[in-house]
């Protein structure tokens, strides 16, 4: 049975951490298909938030290694979703 991940990134103070994500988005970089950012901008200056979404593609054993890895990182929060087909 094939599964469908998608991780959703929410990043709670852009500024310090979005080099942090970028560096093990980056790593992770096969594995990941589809990248969505979101975030709200202030009128005049970027949000101070963000939320990423990801759709990974591969092996399993590479999704759990890079949650993980996000979860290292302070200010970031990492919801999975897994969707099984066939």
């Amino acid at each position: 049975m094939k599964e469908i991940w998608v991780l959703g990134i929410n990043i709670t103070d852009r500024a310090s951490r979005v080099s942090l994500v970028q560096n093990v988005l980056a790593k992770f970089g096969c594995s990941i298909r589809t990248r969505l950012g979101l975030h709200n901008p202030d009128p005049g200056a970027c949000a101070g938030c963000g939320l990423i979404l990801l759709e990974l593609y591969g092996d399993t054993t590479e999704f759990y290694k890079l949650e993980n890895e996000l979860l290292k990182i302070e200010g970031i929060e990492v919801k999975k979703m897994v969707f099984k087909q066939g």
